[in-house]
């Protein structure tokens, strides 16, 4: 059974994480319904799953392979993957009742605070990620370092090859960079 207090924490910590975190960040309607269903979800699940026979880490079991499948099935950012475990994690603080009641919220204000800080549009705001086809067949690495440099400037810090086409003439590399003003 869900009770009334943990459960209110919940819904209070799923709105400002979908809603005030995410959905004014990231824009992604489609999402922020994910985030707060699977939530809400997890909540409900927990608490039956809590107050009846069966087994918890069946439970457990069941959303795991529930949110990789989803997580699978659509091209979802690595940000976005943060924000689902969070939903999910909020879900199962809320569900859960411990013989400390201020746990629950405590943990649940800290996820909030992480996500918060470290996904920031302040903080490391000049550091991108690009992925980038160029026209050409990169082989050697000093000369597709120098052309990313034309690029990039001096702001390249990183790169991995993606793929190396010789037929098509190509290369697609990942780019790591600082916006130099």
């Amino acid at each position: 059974m869900i009770e009334v207090g943990p459960a209110a924490t919940d819904i209070a910590a799923i709105a400002i994480l979908a809603y005030l975190l995410y959905f004014r960040r990231y824009y992604r309607r489609d999402l922020l319904l994910a985030y707060v269903s699977l939530n809400i979800g997890v909540l409900a699940v927990t608490s039956v799953l809590l107050s009846a026979a069966v087994g918890l880490g069946l439970g457990f079991g069941l959303f795991g392979v529930l949110s990789i499948i989803r997580l699978r099935s659509d091209t979802v950012t690595q940000e976005e993957i943060a924000y689902y475990f969070v939903a999910l994690a909020l879900g199962l603080l809320g569900g859960v009742h411990t013989d400390q009641p201020w746990m629950g919220p405590a943990l649940s204000a800290a996820l909030l605070l992480v996500m918060y800080v470290v996904d920031h549009p302040r903080l490391l705001r000049r550091v991108r990620r690009q992925i980038v086809t160029l026209d050409r067949a990169y082989v050697d690495e000093r000369l597709l370092r120098e052309a990313l440099r034309q690029l990039f400037g001096s702001g390249l810090r990183h790169f991995v090859v993606l793929d190396l086409d010789l037929v098509r003439d190509v290369t697609k590399v990942d780019v790591r960079y600082r916006v130099v003003r």
